[in-house]
């Protein structure tokens, strides 16, 4: 029943959602927010006991406070078991896990998790992407499960 209810709040909820956890000012300015570098983390929806932490660049001034900045497509990923690792159903080869805003409404952050079955990990990527041109610049961690196969569909 835990499991069934598990999986109806995340077929509800959808991708995962991040907290804020810090940040660090990289230039100031004069009319807005300072441009920054944020820290971000979120739970894997479908995998228990593994959390990701992406940090990016964050545009500040007025562009930034009013929500109209396009942020850079500079940002690094590390996931990490923080928990015992349980799956709430089979996953698939590759799915999306996270997706943020970069810009006003065309640019996102993206972080899609692979399985890598014949090593039995996990693998998360992070990428931007435009509807008209997206960005080769990307990070990737892996995490590797030990002490159960990872089930897949």
């Amino acid at each position: 029943m835990k499991r069934f209810l598990a999986g109806v709040m995340i077929a509800w909820c959808g991708l995962a959602g991040a907290e804020e956890i810090g940040s660090v000012d990289t230039a100031f300015q004069l009319l807005g927010p300072d441009h920054k570098v944020v820290v971000e983390a979120f739970d894997d929806p479908i995998v228990q006991g593994v959390s990701c932490y992406v940090s990016r660049a964050k545009t500040g001034g007025f562009k930034g406070a009013i929500g109209l900045a396009k942020d850079p497509s500079r940002f690094s990923v590390a996931c990490r078991q923080v928990g015992p690792i349980k799956f709430v159903k089979p996953l698939p080869k590759q799915e999306e896990v996270f997706r943020e805003s970069a810009s006003f409404i065309f640019k996102h952050v993206r972080v899609v998790r692979i399985v890598d079955p014949k090593r039995n990990a996990l693998t998360y990527l992070t990428y931007s992407d435009r509807i008209i041109e997206g960005s080769p610049d990307n990070a990737i961690t892996a995490v590797a499960v030990l002490d159960q196969k990872i089930p897949m569909k």
